[in-house]
């Protein structure tokens, strides 16, 4: 997974990426390429290999936390965009070079492939950890998974997922949980009524434009339906883990989500300080539901060190900072202060 530095350097780094990534861009694709470029490119090329194979990775290591087989991947990488990136008639004393990047990206996928393997052959362990921790599989999944398997950026998407079939097709019959230790975030909000709505607006936009484009292009409209059912699958899921998942405080740990887009996990004992009623700083993650006018968070909780919460698709970020917006305040501060 890639996770963000909090550090200003990573800002900079990003920015010199995209600096790097546009100039290539438009030396080789753009009008003034028959200018810019002279007859013998050879070191512009080879300028260019070095940018996009060697720079760019140290560059997004500067910004990402990134392991050694996600920089040598980044590099192999940079060798295939070259190969696509540069005109053939350049390109062509360097074409080992994108045959050496398509051998790396050929290992690197095959190491993905061995991974999700080992997730099928230690899924009846996985099921059962999950089923002992009798706890909500939006926060009980990963972790089981990552006891027995390294954190690795494919499994936690196909593990997302995965998560996202079972909140839509799985949990109909599952009740609500109303205990003392738990604040829904929605019911004084318009948040399952603007999913409601979403899915109706997509249905009928598939109904409408599915068959007018059907006559201009089969594969277009294919294409468009997969992803209309798709997100409807995805809003009927968020509806279900939002309604599924209320803000808890359980064995000294607050459980803190939004439907299926970001959640997070903090030992009571972590939190330095709670505010009521005051701003969040712009980096805070925030639990406020979609209502129909701007919500605001009614309380701010401060971290004595960055934490770590699980945004959509599996992905990560430190925050030292959360925002809440729940149904009962004075509920959630009795516990809180409990």
């Amino acid at each position: 997974m890639l996770v963000r530095r909090q550090t200003n350097y990573s800002k900079w780094a990003l920015l010199l990426l995209v600096l790097v990534l546009s100039s290539n861009l438009l030396l080789y694709r753009s009008p003034f390429s028959t200018i810019i470029i002279p007859d013998e490119a050879f070191w512009v090329v080879a300028g260019s290999l070095l940018d996009l194979a060697v720079v760019s990775p140290l560059l997004l290591l500067a910004a990402y936390r990134l392991s050694a087989k996600q920089f040598i991947g980044f590099i192999a990488t940079g060798f295939i965009i070259a190969r696509f990136l540069i005109p053939e008639l350049y390109f062509e004393p360097f074409t080992f070079m994108f045959y050496i990047g398509i051998a790396f990206e050929a290992l690197v996928l095959f190491a993905e492939i061995a991974l999700l393997g080992l997730v099928f052959y230690h899924a009846p362990a996985i099921y059962r950890s999950v089923k002992q921790q009798n706890d909500s599989p939006l926060f009980a999944l990963l972790p089981a998974v990552y006891q027995r398997i390294k954190p690795n950026l494919l499994i936690s998407v196909l593990l997302s997922e995965a998560l996202m079939f079972y909140y839509a097709f799985c949990t109909w019959k599952k009740k609500v949980p109303e205990k003392l230790t738990s604040i829904s975030l929605h019911k004084n909000t318009s948040a399952i009524a603007f999913n409601v709505m979403l899915i109706h607006a997509i249905v009928i936009e598939t109904i409408g434009i599915h068959w007018w484009l059907h006559e201009k292009s089969l594969i277009l409209s294919i294409v468009l339906l997969l992803l209309n059912i798709y997100s409807v699958i995805y809003f009927i899921a968020d509806i279900q883990a939002i309604r599924l998942n209320p803000v808890r405080i359980k064995d000294g740990k607050l459980y803190a989500s939004l439907g299926l887009a970001k959640r997070i996990v903090v030992p009571l004992s972590f939190i330095r300080s709670i505010h009521w009623g005051q701003e969040p700083e712009k980096s805070a993650l925030l639990f406020v539901a979609n209502d129909l006018e701007n919500a605001e968070p009614q309380v701010v909780i401060n971290f004595k060190h960055p934490q770590q919460a699980t945004l959509s698709f599996g992905m990560t970020k430190d925050v030292s900072q959360i925002a809440l917006k729940v149904d009962d305040p004075e509920k959630l501060k009795a516990l809180l202060e409990e």
